[in-house]
Order: structure tokens, then C-alpha cells, then sequence
């Protein structure tokens, strides 16, 4: 079972009697990709998952990975841009993504990368992430978008 049939199932488990006790969405325990295509794959699915459970209306979607090393980068995509929050306890991973993306590190924690980025920024902090979780009601300030 893949990571987002994982993310399906708990969330539609959640519409039952307890969900009021329950999260809408909880961590999946990370798979590292190691090729271009797992990436293509992981993106197609994690896609497909949000579309399904996200609700229209909701703002600030994205993925939060938590990761191995301590802190959580939260990451948003756009038809044009990939957003990233990186929390200050992650800012130690700050020179992994300048070296995968070729971005220069913004002065605030939230960075807007190219979005054929992508790819290089995912297989760069794969073997890293503990965890991820679809989140939703995050800022990611102007750049924010409800695209995914």
C-alpha cells in the first residue's frame, strides 16, 4: 500500500463516529524515493490524494515533512512555483536545498523556487523525512496559494 493510500484510508476513517477525537489527516511514515520517476509517481499520487481530501474551500494546502534530523519544512506547489517554509529547527537543511535547486537562501524562512525544481528538491531531502502529512490553514504569507 502506497503512502497516499495510507493518507486515503485514515482520512476517510475519520468520517466516522469519532472523528471529533481523531485528526482529519496524520503522518505517513516516509518511503525514501530514489529516482526521478519515484518522485513523478510520489507527486501523481500525493496529487490525487488532495484532490480527494481537501475541501474546496480550505486555504494554506500543502505537505508538511517532518524531518529525521529535527524540524519540519512545509511545502506548497503552484503551476509556477514550489513554496517552502522551513521552520527554524530545519534551517539546518538550508544548504542541502541551495545545493539541490540552485536558490539562494531567502532571509525569512518562507523560500518561492522554480517549480522545475521540483524533482531536484524532493530527491534531495528524501533521505531525510521521517514523516509527511497533507496540511491545510498554513501560512505560506503572500506566496501562498490553493493550488496543488
Amino acid at each position: 500500500m502506497t503512502s497516499d493510500q495510507n493518507t486515503n484510508d485514515r482520512a476517510a476513517d475519520s468520517t466516522d463516529s469519532t472523528s471529533a477525537e481523531r485528526p482529519r489527516f496524520r503522518p505517513v511514515p516516509w518511503t525514501p524515493l530514489e529516482t526521478p520517476q519515484d518522485v513523478e509517481l510520489w507527486i501523481d499520487e500525493h496529487n490525487r490524494a488532495m484532490q480527494e481530501l481537501v475541501r474546496p474551500q480550505e486555504t494554506g494546502v500543502g505537505v508538511r515533512f517532518h524531518l529525521e534530523a529535527g524540524g519540519n519544512v512545509t511545502m506548497q506547489t503552484a503551476a509556477d512555483a514550489v513554496i517552502l517554509d522551513v521552520e527554524s529547527d530545519a534551517s539546518w537543511v538550508a544548504p542541502l536545498i541551495m545545493a539541490a535547486t540552485g536558490a539562494e537562501q531567502p532571509a525569512g524562512t518562507i523560500w518561492v523556487l522554480s517549480d522545475d525544481k521540483l524533482v531536484q528538491l524532493l530527491l534531495g531531502l528524501s533521505t531525510l523525512v521521517e514523516s509527511s502529512l497533507i496540511v491545510t490553514g498554513h501560512n505560506f504569507g503572500k506566496h501562498g496559494r490553493r493550488q496543488f
